[in-house]
């Protein structure tokens, strides 16, 4: 048998490629960095405040649930997590009635203008919007009220939604509805029947993510709502007390915000990606 049966074509050999590589090493950097701090919270969750300083005890220490039981029995967290549902639902809900329409003018008829007005609550910081809200709605007699939680949570899902929306509706062929009013539907009837079915991943995407936002918002919070409209993130601070911390009590407070988002992120995650690619590809 001669050499070179014995050598093999240099398009069959398998060579290692340094970009593969480099792009492994670089999604499990993401991952790591992203997940050790949730990691060290749900730890943190189930240790004593002397296991959390003690920095050899990170992963072998003695469980507790003394803290959880600090969270439900001293706070009254349940109604803190049914103020935070609350108020993001009703945030969330009002805001798709009124910025799905919306969104659907500017995109068929071309309302640039209107959308810039609109993007500029979201380019305003919203600390810029304390002092003057806090004012007005205490003439009003509406602060420390569900209703002036709603309004503010909504300042910050509106645009969004109206952006995501506008997005999905740009890709949507206008021959559809065309199509519909020849048939003998009204413009609304060809939205409603047509349009609107169509762009269900698209509203299920803006949804999401204004109900995530709306429950996670501190700042609006803190200032506007009282002590029988209290939200979790605001709830949270009343750990934080002025000469020591209760970092467990903290930790287990912060599992309890966090765990409902992340498994609604878990479940929906096809319709988060999936919306917000809409338009990418448009033309």
């Amino acid at each position: 048998m001669s050499t070179q049966a014995l050598v093999v074509p240099a398009t069959r050999r398998k060579r290692f490629r340094w970009p593969g590589f480099g792009r492994g090493v670089g999604l499990v950097a993401v991952v790591v960095t992203f997940v050790a701090p949730l990691l060290w919270m749900l730890l943190a969750s189930f240790k004593t405040n002397v296991d959390i300083y003690d920095p050899s005890k990170i992963f072998a220490f003695a469980p507790t649930l003394e803290n959880y039981s600090t969270v439900f029995g001293q706070a009254d967290y349940g109604a803190y997590i049914w103020n935070s549902f609350f108020v993001a639902f009703v945030a969330t809900v009002l805001s798709l009635v009124l910025a799905v329409p919306a969104a659907y003018s500017m995109s068929r008829f071309v309302m640039g203008r209107s959308a810039m007005v609109v993007l500029l609550a979201r380019i305003i910081p919203g600390v810029s919007l304390l002092v003057p809200w806090y004012f007005v709605f205490s003439q009003m007699r509406l602060v420390g009220g569900y209703t002036v939680l709603i309004l503010s949570m909504m300042f910050v899902s509106l645009p969004l939604i109206l952006y995501i929306m506008m997005s999905y509706f740009d890709q949507m062929p206008e021959e559809l509805e065309e199509a519909a009013q020849v048939d003998g539907l009204t413009p609304i009837g060809a939205f409603l029947r047509i349009t609107l079915p169509l762009s269900v991943p698209g509203v299920a995407t803006a949804a999401i993510l204004s109900f995530i936002f709306a429950w996670n918002n501190f700042m609006f919070a803190l200032v506007l709502s009282g002590a029988s409209t209290k939200t979790l993130p605001v709830a949270i601070f009343d750990f934080v007390g002025y000469a020591s911390i209760d970092w467990g009590g903290l930790m287990a407070a912060a599992v309890i915000v966090t765990l409902p988002i992340m498994v609604i992120a878990l479940f929906t995650q096809k319709y988060i990606v999936s919306g917000l690619t809409a338009g990418a590809t448009k033309g």
